[in-house]
């Protein structure tokens, strides 16, 4: 059944919206409870939870419930379709919670979308499946002849595993003459029974009675045990020994070793002889109190027989008899308490993993686990954490139970994974530890727009190219990953309306390799540019732009054109030149022009063809004038010899009065000139040793000819190259 009924479950949102507070709900305090049979077969019907929960047909499914419960073992399931809570296993109440009673099994529900936890406990309920039990087949009691009518005799009880009303519930004892049974409780809320004596017993009369001793446990139909009673008689002894303390008291640490001293325990008989010797045993005692202690029946000594495990059980309480040789007996109580030590590293259990988180999602949980410590005090206190500097939180939820979840949006482009370490530490001395080791992984989300490596390109291409050359390429970048990654290139819309872009270039949207569709020609096109586009294909999806410059480049594809004189297939250009023009006279002027440009466009101008004289001509005259020069040359050497033996001579020609310089010539008149000249030789002081320049130095001698004779004269200086 359901004591507390729980607010309807919020509507069903993203894991990424998750609002914490509502995991702290003001009902998070409530328990749904159930109460089972132990021993029900696997499989059996517990409750409903959907109904009990007020949640719709289906919604447990989608939200993905998940019943969890402390430390890995898992006693229910739940059917998410239906919401029924189901056994998972056959359960033993006895094997799990022993003598407690109530047996408490304490579970959690997890809502996973969004998170939300929910109490829950499962009591077993007690089925009479075990039957009272004596230690002992025979339980040997004596009682001396002297004990007076009432006097009462506490025999040792009967174990039952069960418990409340299932459990030991009365004693009886065989019909006899002597006794009767009283069943009385303990402190401990157990019975026990006592055996009182009726009559006077005569041991010369009958030594020794022997009874059967039942146990009754409250189950319908109630469950027996049976012990036999073997009651001696023995002679009076009037001295019951005594026990120094009625109750003793000792903590021991779970890790003492074994074989260890516990306590001493110690009485005394005032009695002599057997009377007075004592012997120690225990007396009210369980398994678990055999299994762990033994007894010295001599001195009393308590050892450890077993190691303790306070987890296990974290106390004892036996009955010590110490018993004269003359039948009589004292008893006292020992206590022993089990201390706990830090043996039990805490325990952690992940119940919901979310591996792989978008990034730029806002706070979102990544875990939800549970820790447990089975030690006590500060040993089984704990405390959780994760590594510093990490972008993620712990909060707890229910106890025990605690989420680990972002501090905010992630990025992925900082960083694509995280490895979390999950360290639980206890309390106690020395401080036990344990770590799990959780992997998240940041998924990527298409936020960053591809991004060129330049922001502008210049392509150079040589006029005339092939078609489909290519020129260049663009490049781009993008941080994301996966398709969000995959960048395609595109031509954008010139700003130029009249650049015929689609027929000048294309790009390859794969690889942004650019190329030219067409031959380019530099003296229509010097330049032009574009813009590109990159694009990602996430979605949805981001680019960015690029200008490219393409530069055409000129190669020398245009002959020089001459613009002036002006060309005529059919007639030559004729030009006019004056008679009396003299050497250096301006004939005309071309002018010509190329289409290419820098080096390819200079220009340089020279004759290819002229009518007279030949090319024959010019070496004929070149030689003349050579063979002239040289006879010169052998005329000025001979004169110059033959100076000195004709000086007498000398009046005979016409001559200017007056000496002559010592640097002059005389040349007599005849050879070709038809005048006297007197000439200035100058030789070459050079290497070359050649003769500078001859020129007439007595001019005035040519004016008395006549002007035939000057025209003559003037004809033969040309002849030789005389200026």
């Amino acid at each position: 059944m359901m004591e507390t009924p729980l607010p309807k479950a919020p509507e069903k949102r993203q894991v990424t919206t998750i609002i914490f507070l509502l995991l702290l709900w003001e009902a998070g305090s409530a328990t749904i409870k159930y109460s089972v049979l132990e021993e029900r077969d696997s499989g059996s019907f517990v409750a409903n939870l959907a109904k009990d929960l007020g949640l719709g047909v289906g919604e447990l499914a989608a939200r993905g419930a998940r019943i969890l419960s402390k430390g890995n073992k898992q006693y229910l399931q739940l059917e998410r379709k239906s919401g029924n809570l189901l056994l998972k296993e056959k359960l033993d109440r006895e094997e799990l919670c022993s003598d407690i009673d109530p047996c408490i099994l304490h579970f959690q529900m997890l809502l996973k979308n969004p998170v939300q936890f929910i109490q829950g406990e499962l009591q077993l309920q007690d089925v009479n499946d075990h039957a009272p039990e004596f230690l002992e087949n025979e339980i040997l009691l004596k009682i001396s002849e002297g004990s007076h009518p009432g006097t009462s005799f506490p025999l040792k009880i009967a174990q039952d595993l069960d418990v409340g009303s299932n459990t030991v519930q009365n004693y009886t004892i065989s019909t006899n003459s002597y006794f009767h049974l009283f069943t009385r409780n303990h402190s401990d809320g157990k019975k026990y029974p006592e055996l009182v004596l009726d009559q006077a017993l005569d041991r010369e009369e009958q030594p020794q009675l022997r009874l059967t001793l039942t146990a009754l446990d409250g189950g319908s139909p109630p469950r027996i045990g049976t012990s036999h009673v073997l009651i001696v008689i023995v002679d009076i002894n009037d001295n019951v020994p005594e026990f120094t303390q009625r109750l003793y008291e000792v903590q021991v640490p779970e890790n003492t070793p074994v074989g260890s001293l516990i306590i001493t325990v110690s009485a005394r008989d005032l009695d002599a002889g057997t009377h007075g010797e004592l012997s120690y045993s225990f007396f009210q005692y369980s398994n678990q109190i055999i299994q762990a202690f033994e007894i010295n029946s001599i001195t009393g000594e308590i050892r450890l027989k077993k190691a303790l495990d306070f987890e296990e059980i974290q106390s004892y309480h036996m009955e010590v008899e110490a018993s004269d040789g003359g039948g009589l007996s004292g008893k006292c109580t020992v206590a022993i308490e089990v201390m706990d030590i830090n043996d039990n590293a805490p325990e952690l259990t992940v119940s919901l993993l979310i591996s792989d988180i978008p990034e730029n999602s806002p706070e979102t949980v990544v875990a939800v686990f549970g820790i447990s410590d089975p030690d006590s005090g500060n040993n089984g206190k704990m405390m959780c954490s994760i590594q510093d500097h990490l972008p993620f939180l712990i909060k707890p939820t229910l106890e025990n139970f605690y989420t680990v979840l972002t501090e905010g949006a992630l990025d992925r482009e900082r960083w694509a994974e995280y490895n979390i370490t999950i360290t639980v530490t206890d309390l106690g001395t020395p401080r036990l530890k344990t770590e799990y080791n959780i992997t998240v992984r940041v998924s990527d989300v298409n936020d960053n727009a591809p991004a060129f490596t330049q922001t502008s390109y210049n392509l150079f291409v040589r006029e005339n190219n092939s078609p489909a050359l290519h020129i260049g390429s663009v490049s781009a970048t993008d941080r994301d990953s996966g398709t969000n990654a995959q960048v395609t290139y595109s031509l954008l819309p010139p700003q130029d309306p009249h650049l015929p872009l689609a027929s000048l270039v294309s790009i390859n949207t794969d690889n942004g390799q650019l190329f030219a569709l067409r031959s380019l020609d530099y003296e229509a096109l010097q330049a032009f540019e574009f813009r590109v586009g990159a694009a990602d294909r996430g979605f949805p999806a981001l680019s960015s732009e690029a200008l490219v410059r393409v530069l055409v480049l000129d190669t020398n594809d245009n002959s020089p054109f001459v613009l002036y004189p002006l060309q005529n297939g059919s007639a030559p250009c004729i030009e006019l030149v004056p008679r009396a023009a003299e050497p250096g006279y301006l004939v005309t002027k071309v002018v010509a022009v190329d289409g290419d440009s820098g080096q390819n466009a200079w220009l340089s101008y020279q004759l290819l063809k002229a009518t007279e004289p030949g090319t024959v001509y010019l070496v004929v005259a070149l030689a003349s004038v050579s063979s002239l020069f040289l006879l010169s040359v052998l005329l000025f050497v001979a004169v110059r010899l033959c100076r000195r033996s004709r000086a007498a001579s000398v009046g005979r020609y016409l001559v200017p009065e007056g000496p002559f310089p010592g640097h002059l010539v005389d040349v007599s008149g005849t050879g070709t000139l038809s005048q006297n000249y007197q000439y200035e030789v100058y030789l070459a002081e050079s290497s070359e040793s050649q003769f500078k320049f001859l020129k007439p130095i007595l001019p005035n001698f040519l004016a008395e000819g006549t002007g035939r004779d000057s025209e003559a004269n003037s004809n033969s200086r040309n002849d030789f190259g005389f200026n």
